[in-house]
């Protein structure tokens, strides 16, 4: 990655420079993710905690994440690339990414219902929902919100 220049020049050698810049972009946008995972998980026992349940808590959780992960791919994974307003702009992150929140929520939702361990522990179940989502989510950034 740009920032870690051993790995960008290797990952330049392997693949081009092209390849690696998609390849490097889609490491920190799996490092944001990450990232958004924990606030995911955190707001969502939070909001569980507070009453929210198992569903509406979750959709709460997930809105935090998918602004704190617009945010940190905006100043990180895509820095300087895409225009306008920045209310427009996580407004388009959030539409353009309903697809992969569909994957998400719908991954959750799926084993929240039919299996009991994740129903008990619905940190699994964000986790399964978080990469069911991940790959649809970096192209539709990448192609739509934050387009060089």
């Amino acid at each position: 990655m740009a920032d870690i220049p051993i790995l960008g020049a290797l990952l330049t050698r392997l693949l081009g420079p092209a390849r690696a810049t998609v390849a490097q972009e889609f490491l920190r946008f799996g490092v944001v993710g990450t990232i958004g995972f924990l606030v995911d998980s955190g707001v969502l026992y939070g909001a569980i905690a507070l009453g929210a349940g198992l569903y509406l808590g979750r959709a709460i959780s997930y809105l935090a994440a998918a602004t704190a992960t617009w945010a940190l791919n905006r100043a990180w994974t895509f820095r300087g690339r895409g225009t306008g307003p920045v209310h427009r702009q996580w407004a388009l992150f959030v539409a353009v990414n309903l697809l992969g929140f569909a994957l998400n929520y719908g991954t959750y939702a799926a084993m929240v219902a039919t299996l009991p361990v994740v129903a008990a522990n619905p940190i699994l179940g964000v986790a399964a929902g978080s990469i069911a989502g991940m790959f649809t989510n970096f192209v539709l950034s990448r192609r739509l919100v934050f387009k060089g």
